[in-house]
């Protein structure tokens, strides 16, 4: 099985590495077992700093992470968390962000990082195994309860047979519509999207009649770069081979799946449009049909009440009517930075907390995640009630993650040069005529350089 295998992730660059692992406070290699750490006293006040890039935009990210902070204080009057969004303002900047706080001396104690940025977050940032703070029984008991975590969830954070990135918010790709626009342009309320070429084909109608393309696909930028490899996968290719030493998003299949998005493009479907324009485009009538993560459905839903047009949402189409879709995850981890001990045990507790069953009514509700302890949504749960209203949006999510392929990461320290040059060629082709084969190929072959072979 795949799952496993790519879990994984890169580091950044080589002389940043070496910085920062000169200025991580003195942390533990990651290899090495430490004590676990003891529980707070009642009355012992504890004060932690969490980052999350889930403050970087106003709506439902920030206000259920201000809501969970608030009754985090509740639970725990003895820890004051102080959150703040990365430095830099946006998603993109979260590594950045932790690197310039680290060389400054006071690295946030919890953050939020993308899936991507595992080994070098457990190698080079400092972060600490969960299960040399509060050892392996707390965190498999963490995973547990009542609503247990999704297998295919809860090993994404693992490195090295350790638990260094608690899973925290992700989704599989979503294929949001309009459905009061689709109606309009001539489209059936139960047209079959589950292909490409359908999606290709009821987005001409609605092209045909506003006279501007009517789809996004948040795929080609280095942010949508687990998308990409989503569709990558779902034409038969991969991006990097099993034992993690060649780059393969030079080969046809990789190839054949650019292509596909460049025909859209050239038939006046698909549009050419930044990431912010794209999570705008569908709220406000730009777009009839929005693929992207599911962050962007708390949103989308408010809109949609707001303007009286009906939301609708379907699974990743797959490239053609042979195969079935690949879905990739998006999304974080919450991980654990901080050297003190009443700090590491308190920044537990907020992850813990972060994490649990609340926690996930919420994101998921307000937000639109994925609930990770997907029993939530099973009858006597507490997202019960709210699935079944809006089946239409979480039932696809939660389809998917049953055959989730995780985001492969890139070795070495150039990880995320390799994923511009991915996502960059892909853009090159898609929007800009490039041709396939030459462009793909020749990102492949300076990703390869970088990787060494």
């Amino acid at each position: 099985m795949r799952l496993r295998r790519f879990l994984a992730t890169g580091a950044m660059a080589a002389v940043a590495a070496m910085t920062l692992a000169s200025c991580s406070s003195g942390a533990a290699p990651a290899d090495s077992a430490a004590s676990v750490v003891p529980e707070l006293a009642d009355d012992q006040q504890v004060e932690i700093v969490f980052e999350s890039y889930n403050l970087t935009q106003p709506g439902p990210w920030t206000d259920t992470v201000n809501q969970l902070l608030e009754e985090f204080g509740q639970k725990y009057p003895n820890i004051k968390v102080t959150a703040q969004p990365p430095q830099g303002g946006s998603v993109d900047d979260v590594v950045s962000s932790v690197q310039t706080q680290l060389l400054a001396g006071s690295p946030p104690d919890v953050v939020q990082l993308g899936f991507n940025s595992l080994d070098f977050a457990a190698t080079q940032l400092g972060a600490k195994a969960m299960n040399d703070i509060v050892g392996d029984e707390a965190v498999q008991k963490q995973f547990g309860g009542e609503n247990p975590y999704h297998p295919r969830a809860k090993v994404l954070g693992d490195w090295e047979g350790k638990t260094y990135g608690m899973p925290y918010v992700f989704s599989t790709p979503m294929l949001f519509m309009n459905k009061t626009v689709l109606a309009e342009a001539g489209v059936p309320a139960d047209a079959d999207l589950s292909t490409w070429d359908k999606v290709q084909e009821a987005g001409a109608k609605v092209t045909a009649m506003t006279g501007k393309p009517s789809v996004d696909v948040a795929c080609f930028t280095p942010s949508g770069e687990w998308c990409l490899q989503a569709l990558t996968l779902s034409n038969g290719g991969d991006v990097l081979s099993e034992d993690r030493k060649t780059i393969e998003f030079g080969k046809p299949e990789a190839v054949g799946a650019v292509e596909r998005f460049s025909r859209m493009y050239e038939a006046g479907v698909l549009r050419n449009a930044d990431a912010a324009a794209q999570n705008e485009g569908l709220a406000k009538g730009d777009v009839a049909f929005l693929l992207q993560s599911a962050a962007v459905q708390g949103s989308l839903l408010q809109a949609s009440q707001a303007g009286g047009w009906e939301l609708g949402a379907a699974g990743l189409p797959a490239i053609d009517g042979e195969s079935e879709s690949v879905p990739v995850n998006s999304g974080s981890a919450l991980f654990i930075l901080s050297d003190d001990q009443a700090k590491q045990r308190a920044a537990w507790e907020l992850v813990s907390f972060l994490t649990s069953d609340r926690a996930f009514e919420l994101i998921t509700s307000q937000i639109g995640y994925l609930p990770l302890r997907t029993s939530l949504t099973k009858e006597g749960g507490a997202l019960y009630d709210w699935a079944a209203q809006n089946s239409r949006l979480v039932g696809p999510n939660l389809a998917q993650l049953d055959r989730l392929e995780p985001w492969r990461s890139f070795p070495g320290n150039s990880y995320s040069q390799i994923s511009e040059l991915y996502t960059g060629a892909a853009e090159e082709v898609v929007f800009y005529g490039k041709p396939a084969d030459k462009t793909m190929g020749d990102a492949a072959k300076r990703s390869q350089e970088l990787i060494g072979g």
